[in-house]
């Protein structure tokens, strides 16, 4: 009996494969019309006439059913890289090589310069322009807060706090936020909300589009961004931590050419060819991928974008449910259309944590930093070090974990590759990774209780 290969799907005329293949991005493997039809009879036996139209995909995408790899029900049945905490139940579908590595640990060496999509800023100088010199988005988490404590107090930096109060967020980020507000008296920190009818509007939609209603940090840049324009901020940064950057590759959101595309000279000018063309100022890296950004949630993905295949699910489903609550829209198309024209765009900029911790950002370390230094107040499970700031951060880990393995979205789960990725570098034991992994997120194929907080508050 011949079945098709273990999260190998027929879709129109090609076969998707749900998992992280050694062969990165080989996913899509297009097909015959003969091919199809052979491959809508499975599972049943196959006739020599059809083994030979099935070709090379008999024995890898067509095998029998002995040969069907079984996706792991638990972490406790799955099989781990042998150099990371990267396994098959966190990401079903991954794939070894024939040393027991992931896809992830065979191309370390590769995309160790693969930094960031956002230009990569050393020297911050202060601003003539502007009361501040650069702004955060700030949630009250361990990565947002450590670049506070960096920006605030190791560079001395006027910086302006942005913080969008979301119903979900943890008693901790709240109580660390006041205890930066003590910390730092030359930061100028700045809250907004969404009405309450109008965020359950939003939230609504994203339960139908993602199965949660994480919409961080996309709205909140719909928020604040007339605000950065007004105050002349020159440049602002988001609390993104190295894999998270990392990440945005192996889930086929970013290619290799977005984490150069901050250096390239070339396309900057044949960027700014189109804008001097068009009468609007040329732009600097930065102020680039601010626009990009900014016209995304405004007026949605940009075709030639779609057409490309890397295109970010989350985001988009964002875009979709924010048009919930037009009105939303009219400060930021215009907002975006003035500064456009003056040129006056903040730059959207990262920076380097491995870098500024000396090569390595310890989670540990900088736990500690933060709580001497910052009036951090850690989660109430101590361990807990990937996302720190929302109550339903594990609802998110479970609907993404839920749909991929399930093959309803080809959407790898964000905090499964993040975890794998930060356990090769951040400092912490095997151990750690792997209760963190277990207990702290949202890896389970049963309901979490969190998601009934959820689903409770954007329904009411």
């Amino acid at each position: 009996m011949y079945c098709l290969q273990s999260r190998w799907k027929i879709e129109g005329r090609s076969l998707y494969y749900y998992g992280l293949r050694n062969k990165l991005f080989s996913n899509r493997v297009k097909i015959s019309k003969k091919q199809l039809a052979v491959l809508s009879a499975l599972p049943g036996e196959l006739t020599g006439r059809e083994k030979r139209i099935l070709g090379k995909l008999l024995g890898e995408q067509v095998v029998t059913e002995e040969k069907v790899r079984k996706t792991p029900a638990s972490l406790s049945e799955a099989r781990f890289c042998a150099a990371c905490c990267a396994n098959d139940f966190i990401l079903p579908g991954l794939e070894f090589d024939e040393a027991g590595r992931c896809p992830m640990c065979r191309t370390a060496e590769k995309t160790q310069k693969l930094k960031s999509v956002l230009p990569l800023i050393d020297e911050i100088p202060r601003s003539e322009k502007s009361r501040f010199d650069i702004a955060l988005f700030y949630t009250g988490g361990k990565d947002s807060a450590f670049m506070l404590y960096y920006l605030a107090k190791v560079r001395g930096l006027r910086v302006l706090a942005l913080t969008w109060e979301i119903p979900f967020m943890s008693d901790s980020a709240r109580a660390s936020i006041e205890g930066a507000k003590k910390a730092f008296p030359n930061v100028e920190f700045l809250s907004r909300t969404v009405k309450p009818d109008d965020l359950k509007k939003i939230y609504r939609k994203l339960l139908s589009l993602s199965g949660n209603t994480c919409a961080c940090p996309s709205l909140a840049y719909v928020l604040f961004y007339p605000d950065l324009v007004a105050e002349r901020v020159p440049y602002f940064a988001a609390g993104n931590e190295p894999v998270q950057m990392l990440g945005l590759y192996y889930n086929h959101i970013a290619p290799k050419i977005a984490y150069s595309f901050a250096e390239n000279k070339f396309l900057t000018a044949l960027f700014n060819v189109g804008r001097v063309l068009t009468l609007h100022p040329p732009l600097k890296q930065g102020q680039i991928q601010t626009l990009m950004t900014m016209k995304q949630l405004a007026y949605g993905d940009n075709p030639l974008k779609t057409l490309s295949g890397y295109k970010s699910e989350l985001v988009s489903n964002v875009v979709e449910a924010i048009r919930e609550v037009p009105e939303l829209l009219p400060p930021l198309k215009r907002t975006i259309r003035a500064s456009s024209r003056t040129g006056n765009v903040p730059a959207f900029i990262h920076l380097d944590l491995d870098k500024i911790c000396g090569g390595k950002y310890d989670w540990n370390r900088v736990k500690d930093i933060l709580v001497r230094e910052c009036g951090w107040v850690p989660p109430a499970d101590g361990k807990k070090a990937l996302h720190t700031s929302c109550k339903i951060e594990r609802c998110k880990d479970h609907s993404q974990f839920v749909r991929f393995y399930r093959c309803e979205s080809k959407m790898l789960p964000f905090s499964a590759l993040e975890i794998s990725l930060a356990s090769r570098n951040c400092g912490r034991t095997k151990e750690e990774m792997l209760y963190e992994t277990e207990h702290l997120l949202g890896f389970s194929l049963e309901e979490l209780p969190e998601c009934a907080l959820m689903r409770g508050w954007a329904e009411s």
